[in-house]
């Protein structure tokens, strides 16, 4: 089975797939002026409806994990079921009758679903690429990266078309995803399938530090990525304020500062086979904490010129190492329960995308919007934390033993 030589076709279907289906993620972000107008809603509910796909997600993947999903049944039929009825659930947006809480559940909906695409497709590719796996999972989450900006560059040619078109043409895509993974791409030579549900299966995956300290990198990734890109068009809008000779595209500048993360995670697969996942994830998440320590200064006194490259960088190295630490999981990861474990470490990473995202949302409003991203570096602070401490602190702490033992 090692010797087996995966079909060309299978990475760019995977890749495309997973494009077309996760642009349901953003959707609801990319005509959020539009959804607030149209329904009378407060300006808080940008946050409100972001975190509403993310707790969706959040307890769909708790919910895979939990009955083991993704390693009991076809990961194919479960990106195809979860496709079809994600794209239902986004359609719910474009009904006139919509309150904040019937938006709020559609959005939740949608997230739920994608918690059967998301990271079931990264159980789909490992099942297929046992070596290389980082240079695929670059390509699948440069695929995610460019779903999720897409609503925003529709958005900017849909201007001067109702709104809703954006999200009737993101639900089409997602069917279409959908039905082409489960069509082209059947299940893996190198996947395992489990009997039954293993409700142990979220605590037996921390036991291992390797995958301990691989989770906690992610964790400190999670909690800068989302809240940055939810509040891309806020910085922009709070520049521009500043800057009162400066205008902006703001729906191309989003898909721009978030789209071009896909070229980084792609690059990022391809250094991280000389250098190592686990340092080159590191280093992308240490730039992207530098990031947001030196946003204000640049937000208050950079040229515009200057500021969209920073912006266009920190778009860059924010995302870079999200497909490394994906990486890091599925190797760490016992084989039986792998897409269960990328399942466990999704949820608990975009459990705290609510927290930052929330927390922005209230600073937001509370505080000078210059100064309110400082506070996302904590996320990439505790993470190089986790990711290069806890193995060294076991290693320490064995030789220790080893040389107390050895006394006697």
């Amino acid at each position: 089975m090692s010797n087996y030589n995966t079909p060309t076709r299978i990475l760019p279907i995977i890749v495309f797939s997973q494009f077309c289906c996760t642009s349901l993620w953003f959707a609801g972000n990319a005509v959020m002026p539009d959804l607030l107008e149209s329904f009378d809603l407060a300006p808080t509910a940008l946050g409100s409806l972001t975190s509403a796909v993310q707790f969706g997600f959040i307890l769909g993947t708790l919910i895979f994990a939990i009955l083991s999903i993704a390693d009991r049944f076809s990961p194919s039929k479960v990106f195809f079921f979860c496709a079809l009825i994600g794209a239902v659930a986004n359609l719910g947006a474009v009904w006139e009758g919509n309150t904040l809480w019937s938006l709020l559940s559609s959005r939740f909906a949608t997230g739920f679903f994608l918690a059967g695409i998301y990271p079931v497709g990264m159980k789909i590719a490992a099942d297929y690429y046992e070596k290389g796996l980082g240079k695929s999972l670059g390509f699948l989450v440069g695929a995610l990266v460019l779903g999720t900006a897409f609503p925003h560059l529709l958005k900017q040619f849909t201007q001067n078309i109702q709104w809703q078109l954006v999200i009737y043409i993101t639900s089409v895509l997602a069917s279409l995803g959908g039905v082409l993974l489960l069509v082209l791409v059947p299940d893996g030579p190198f996947g395992s399938r489990s009997q039954k549900p293993d409700f142990s299966a979220f605590f037996q995956v921390f036991n291992k530090k390797e995958f301990r300290a691989s989770a906690l990198g992610y964790f400190g990734h999670m909690w800068e990525l989302y809240a940055f890109w939810a509040f891309i068009p806020v910085i922009l809008i709070a520049y521009k304020e500043l800057h009162f000779n400066i205008d902006f595209n703001i729906p191309l500048l989003s898909f721009s500062i978030i789209g071009i993360g896909s070229l980084s995670c792609i690059a990022g697969g391809y250094i991280s086979e000389k250098y190592g996942a686990k340092k080159t994830a590191g280093t992308f998440l240490l730039l992207s904490g530098l990031c947001c320590l030196i946003s204000p200064m640049i937000i208050l006194y950079a040229p515009a010129e200057v500021f969209i490259f920073f912006l266009l960088f920190w778009g860059m190295v924010v995302i870079a190492d999200s497909p490394l630490f994906s990486t890091l999981v599925a190797k760490n990861a016992p084989s039986a329960i792998k897409g269960t474990a990328l399942t466990i470490v999704n949820s608990v990473g975009f459990a705290i995308t609510i927290i930052s995202i929330q927390l922005l949302n209230i600073l937001w409003l509370e505080l000078n919007p210059v100064f309110i991203y400082i506070i996302l570096a904590i996320g990439p602070f505790f993470g190089l934390l986790g990711l290069f401490t806890v193995n060294r602190l076991s290693v320490s702490g064995r030789n220790e033993i080893e040389a107390r033992n050895s006394k006697f």
